[in-house]
């Protein structure tokens, strides 16, 4: 078995439990805009004790400096998560935040030699993501844990620990949250989809192509309000991405206009950890009918009327999937009113 590496290599794993609250104490000091945690009656961190904790995350510390000037805990964070990424010549500095998220904040750095691009995109995931994912046990359903190579977890070690959601078991769950964005992506841009394209996967952060130039990046596509000329064009480029997910058994989950990019009057869809298999999850249809009605609501915004339903309906049953999953009755609880609707739906369609 082969555990992931400890967040500070300085420290043994034995002492994770208590790493684990000090971390939980560094995020909610720190500037990780996106959630406040109120405390009361407990004292701040000593600040040598944090500047020590920073000095020691990575010994690239000594040759790899920002242009970006990071929050106080920020700073160790991302020299954590990118520090390797640097050693390997993926990136040679970081120039700005692009986006501060609940669940991963995502970074414009420059690239290495590895990149013939310029420029190059970092999401970086957050130290506590998985306790701000209200939903995360929704979209695990029927998926199976990956490892940091994208290969299914076997080990039974590796499964005890995740299934009694100790530390390990969480850095686990963690990881495999990660290895399923980066392996969507590669999978859906080998197929011509309109995605970022990604170049390699760390422990805590994805790198991939960036959309926009030096001085912005590319806006979400809700905040934009197009041209008339465009709005059919890209109203049918999204839908042709949905086609490429469901041709190779994907759905997005989390489809809207803020998953989307705008850029130069193209779209690049984006924010895959979530995506959930047509088949094995069962409220799969469901969540890809709210993925449609979703990016339909935007395109009534700019004027062009749908049937989200029936768009839906179409979409999923000409790609071979059934409205209503094929379920053996000894599998249904007759007392589950979710069950008696599978039941009542595999004889109405």
């Amino acid at each position: 078995m082969c555990p992931f590496r400890i967040l500070w290599f300085f420290v043994e794993e034995s002492k994770m439990d208590n790493l684990s609250k000090y971390y939980d104490d560094l995020d909610d000091e720190g500037q990780f805009e996106a959630v406040h945690h109120p405390r009361t009656n407990k004292p701040k961190l000593d600040p040598q004790t944090v500047q020590q904790f920073i000095q020691r995350q990575d010994d690239a510390r000594q040759t790899f400096s920002f242009t970006y000037q990071p929050a106080r805990f920020e700073e160790g964070w991302l020299l954590d998560s990118l520090g390797t990424f640097f050693e390997q010549r993926w990136i040679s500095d970081v120039l700005w935040k692009i986006k501060a998220g609940k669940e991963a904040s995502v970074y414009l750095c420059r690239s290495g030699d590895q990149v013939k691009s310029g420029l190059i995109a970092a999401k970086v995931f957050r130290p506590r993501m998985l306790r701000n994912l209200k939903n995360d046990q929704l979209y695990r359903q029927g998926r199976a844990d990956l490892d940091e190579n994208g290969h299914p977890i076997a080990d039974p070690g590796m499964l005890k620990a995740r299934q009694k959601r100790s530390v390990y078991g969480e850095q686990i769950r963690h990881q495999s949250w990660i290895a399923y964005e980066f392996q969507t992506l590669k999978t859906l841009h080998a197929a011509g989809a309109d995605v970022p394209q990604p170049y390699e996967m760390g422990e805590n952060a994805i790198l991939m192509s960036y959309i926009g130039d030096e001085d912005s990046a590319a806006p979400i596509l809700n905040t934009v309000t197009l041209e008339p000329g465009e709005v059919r064009r890209l109203y049918e480029r999204i839908l042709y991405n949905v086609e490429i997910m469901l041709a190779n058994s994907i759905v997005h989950g989390d489809l809207s206009a803020y998953n989307v990019l705008y850029w130069e009057r193209q779209i690049t869809l984006i924010d895959f950890p979530q995506v959930i298999s047509p088949t094995s999850h069962r409220s799969a249809y469901p969540i890809f009918s709210r993925d449609i009605a979703r990016v339909c609501e935007y395109f009534a915004r700019q004027g062009l009327r749908s049937d989200p339903g029936r768009l839906a309906a179409g979409l999923w049953k000409a790609h071979g999937f059934r409205l209503h999953p094929d379920v053996h009755p000894g599998m249904l609880d007759a007392d589950d009113p979710a069950d008696r609707q599978l039941w009542k739906g595999s004889w109405d369609e």
